[in-house]
């Protein structure tokens, strides 16, 4: 008997992507979320992009320094039911290549396998060429422009790669 496919997991980054950092005329749609006075670039967040992100088909995990304060305040901001966090080590990495970033191993290690998408806007060459080495599945390490934020081209591109995507 064979076990069910996993959908894919796609790995989410706050500060970038989906908050983005450049102008805020330039950055701000037509609906923006709700101000907050603790934190004013939380009006910079799309609210159609929960929708956007949930209708790609994968498992969304946070991969975020927000850890699980994405789920209390960005999620409801941008229509995302809670969702699962990814743990950062407690203690330092041992060093890896020049350009690792901090994150990599650890989404590598909670996909376990898996085929996944890495929404950030940190990404570089050497993440690529250490997850290209060391995992088995398929992956797509996006990078997000942080002066823009997730766009439509952005979005074309994820669902192109999931379209070539076959999964076990």
């Amino acid at each position: 008997m064979t076990s069910a496919p996993q959908r894919p997991l796609l790995f989410l980054d706050v500060d970038g992507p989906l908050i983005p950092f450049g102008d805020a005329q330039a950055v701000t749609g037509p609906s923006p979320a709700p101000a907050d006075r603790a934190n004013p670039l939380l009006s910079r967040l799309d609210p159609a992009t929960g929708r956007r992100l949930l209708a790609l088909g994968c498992d969304l995990v946070w991969a975020t320094t927000w850890q699980e304060e994405a789920n209390d305040v960005v999620a409801p901001r941008i229509g995302l039911p809670r969702l699962p966090v990814l743990e950062w080590p407690a203690t330092s990495p041992e060093p890896g290549p020049h350009g690792l970033h901090w994150k990599t191993r650890p989404l590598v290690e909670r996909a376990d396998g898996r085929p996944f998408i890495w929404l950030d806007d940190e990404i570089s060459s050497m993440d690529r060429q250490w997850v290209a080495a060391g995992h088995p599945g398929p992956s797509l390490l996006h990078r997000v422009d942080p002066t823009k934020g997730l766009r439509d081209t952005d979005f074309s591109e994820l669902t192109d790669w999931l379209r070539g995507v076959v999964w076990s």
